[in-house]
This record gives C-alpha cells, structure tokens and sequence, in this order.
C-alpha cells in the first residue's frame, strides 16, 4: 500500500462497477475529508467513522440511480488520481479549471483543509490537485 488514497479511490471504484451498497477503508484524516466532499457533492450516500477496538474504518455507502426495474446506474461514473506519489501536481488559484465540463469534481487539499475546486478558487487558494470525480 504505497498510496493510500488511491487505494481508497479504486476501492469505491471497483466496489461501485461489482454493484455493492457499501465499502470500509482505514481512515485517515484526508480520506475522511475527501469521503465527505464525496457525499456531500451527491456522489454518495452516506460515509460513516468507525472505531473498532484496533483499527478505524471509514464505512462509504454508495449511490445508485435506478434506470429501469432491472438495470442501476452508479453516481460515480469515473474517478482518477491526479497527484501521484511519484509526481505531486499543485495548481495556483488561477490555474484551477473545470472538470468535465462542470459535470464533475475536483478535490485539493488546501491550507485550510480539504475542498472542491470551485471553493478553492472562490477563496482565492492553491494546494495539491487530489483527484477528479465524475
């Protein structure tokens, strides 16, 4: 496990595609940040801290539109890792841009914290470009 939030990514990744309702990852700070811009932009249900008696986990429930009676769609139809281990991407206020065509996210982890790309760029803040969300 070299880069824990792509871990975290391509669990919600695979777990949405295998039609799951739910996914548990170790918590840490920033993925909990990220889980939470996660539900709160409506990509998923609902995320959940657990604390065990040893580890903590992060309890992701996923979303699902429904298409017809026997076919479902996920809410997530692509994530990707931006900042890699190996080359960190950090963005100035000015160079932040839309993802998708405004038909997704961006996550960056700021000075004051976790937040999309359009709160980052209001507040006139930069920092390391996380991942993208669609």
């Amino acid at each position: 496990m070299l880069d824990p939030i792509a871990e975290m990514l391509a669990r919600i990744n695979n777990a949405q595609m295998a039609g799951q309702k739910e996914v548990a990852v170790r918590a840490s700070k920033v993925k909990f940040a990220i889980a939470e811009i996660l539900e709160k932009e409506g990509f998923v249900k609902s995320v959940v801290m657990e604390k065990n008696e040893k580890i903590c986990l992060i309890k992701i429930i996923l979303k699902y539109y429904v298409i017809s009676k026997t076919k479902i769609t996920p809410a997530i139809k692509g994530i990707r890792r931006i900042s890699k281990e190996g080359q960190r991407r950090y963005l100035k206020s000015r160079e932040i841009r839309q993802t998708k065509n405004n038909f997704g996210i961006g996550i960056i982890s700021t000075s004051r914290g976790v937040m999309t790309n359009w709160e980052a760029q209001k507040k006139g803040l930069g920092g390391e470009y996380l991942c993208e969300v669609w």
